[in-house]
């Protein structure tokens, strides 16, 4: 493609969006970025996922390195690659509508507010960054949700546990829809899915494009150097940096959820009131008391795949599990993962449209 051919992509129609195919190369971007990153840190996501979910009853392992120990005593290269096909196709989905809509929506929306290069407030830059990625997650959690459910019930199932899942896609799936009644599959987490992730992806966009105007205003101010004047190498290095970083306060911010997304169809909220943390399920209120200032979540995701969970309330699994534990449990693990898979995503996605000759993300 020359040129030329890749100017006439860049350019836009009266409103404000321009060739699909355009569109349709930073969807392919997308899946790359997507699902290629979170496959190639399927072992840490297995590790996170059991210790989250059995080390309360000693069945493993609290801490990562011991959890890595035990996958490859007990279940050797197998155990570590635990779920990495429905991970592959389900982030894959969830990219191609997550990267690729959000140019779509960022067209739109900036469109309607005179051109997203003609805003000069920072704040309303802010606002349209997080309204365009949050309608494009909307869409791409609908695409990883069967997939998700799919790949969480792989991952806390331990080897010998009693109708245990098959750690093949196809058959994972139909033994997931076989009970659908039970597990709600295919869209059962689609609800708490969207109140976990729609304001990740909106933390995890809004602090990438700040983060990138911080970088390169400050090159600009020290150095006298625009961004067209450093080399794509220098770009996308700036891009990784600046993913990572943004993935590292996605992780902090979002270990505090206000839903979570479960195997069955139990959407939970918590609001913190004075000293006590009220707990609203679908089926009944739970109180606990407590001097607490949030209550993450991200914990009792793994917890409700258990077979002596299924029938507790998430208040009761709260409480089993151990104030320490639903804050700190897994969170360096998840520091880890989303820090690297962020900056290595917006890396990936910066490389292939620079690729595809629209310049770096």
């Amino acid at each position: 493609m020359g040129k030329n051919d890749n100017k006439i992509l860049l350019e836009r129609d009266q409103y404000g969006l321009r060739p699909y195919t355009f569109y349709l190369k930073c969807m392919l971007g997308g899946v790359l970025a997507c699902g290629v990153t979170h496959a190639s840190v399927v072992t840490l996501d297995v590790a996170k996922c059991r210790s989250q979910a059995h080390s309360k009853s000693g069945k493993w392992p609290s801490g990562l390195v011991p959890s890595l120990r035990k996958i490859i005593v007990e279940e050797g290269l197998a155990g570590m690659r635990v779920g990495w096909v429905p991970t592959f196709f389900g982030y894959g989905a969830q990219g191609l509508f997550k990267f690729g809509l959000n140019e779509v929506f960022k067209d739109i929306y900036g469109n309607m507010i005179g051109g997203e290069e003609n805003i000069e407030s920072k704040a309303a830059k802010m606002l349209l960054w997080a309204a365009a990625s949050g309608s494009a997650e909307i869409f791409a959690d609908i695409a990883l949700c069967p997939f998700e459910m799919t790949k969480v019930k792989m991952q806390v199932t331990l080897p010998g546990d009693a109708n245990a899942l098959p750690r093949s896609l196809i058959p994972a799936m139909r033994h997931m829809a076989s009970t659908s009644v039970e597990s709600k599959f295919p869209f059962g987490s689609l609800m708490p899915l969207w109140g976990r992730q729609v304001p990740y992806t909106m933390i995890k966009f809004v602090g990438f494009y700040l983060t990138a105007d911080f970088v390169y205003d400050q090159l600009l101010k020290r150095k006298g150097l625009e961004k067209k004047d450093i080399k794509p190498a220098t770009q996308l290095a700036i891009t990784f940096a600046c993913g990572y970083w943004a993935g590292i306060f996605c992780a902090v911010a979002t270990q505090v959820c206000i839903y979570s997304s479960s195997i069955e169809n139990t959407v939970s909220a918590f609001f913190l009131k004075s000293s006590l943390l009220i707990c609203f399920d679908w089926n009944d209120i739970t109180i606990i008391t407590g001097n607490l200032t949030f209550k993450p979540m991200d914990n009792l995701v793994s917890m409700k795949g258990i077979p002596e969970y299924k029938t507790k309330t998430w208040g009761q699994m709260a409480k089993d599990m151990g104030i320490k534990n639903l804050f700190l449990r897994g969170l360096a693990t998840r520091v880890i993962m989303i820090g690297t898979l962020t900056g290595l995503q917006w890396w990936i996605y910066g490389s292939f449209k620079n690729l595809m000759g629209f310049g770096t993300s």
